[in-house]
């Protein structure tokens, strides 16, 4: 096994395509603890005497599936709870920022391009549902 640290947002930029196994337990997250991390990312932000902060480890295998995009996904082994949570994040600032307005070099459009979307996919079916119950909670 090999550990490699990472910033967030530039692990979640490359191109990559997340799975969640089958026996991962479902997204339980609740409201104090996304609280949690979210006054986390904004304290540290606010101090420039901080250069990171430590929000977990993502542990993942590749499938060694070829693909034809040449996205490997990602069995994700643990950490899915805070991966959720960043995507969910995200997906709730783009949501706030609005279609054309543009907050600190971020559009909703790019943080959707950049962080949550895989531009190598067409007619991928989306939970919908589920994704907007828990990004109420966010």
């Amino acid at each position: 096994m090999k550990a490699t640290e990472a910033r967030l947002l530039d692990f979640l930029k490359r191109s990559q395509q997340f799975v969640i196994p089958i026996y991962q337990r479902t997204y339980s997250w609740t409201e104090q603890q996304c609280r949690q991390l979210w006054d986390d990312i904004i304290r540290a932000g606010k101090r420039d005497d901080i250069s990171a902060h430590f929000i977990g480890s993502v542990v993942y295998i590749e499938q060694g599936l070829y693909q034809v995009s040449g996205i490997s996904p990602l069995l994700v082994i643990d950490g899915q709870q805070r991966l959720t949570t960043a995507m969910l994040l995200i997906e709730a600032l783009s949501r706030h920022l609005g279609e054309d307005e543009v907050f600190d070099g971020f559009s909703a459009m790019k943080l959707r391009n950049y962080y949550l979307l895989n531009p190598y996919e067409s007619g991928e079916k989306v939970n919908r549902h589920g994704f907007n119950r828990h990004l109420r909670v966010i």
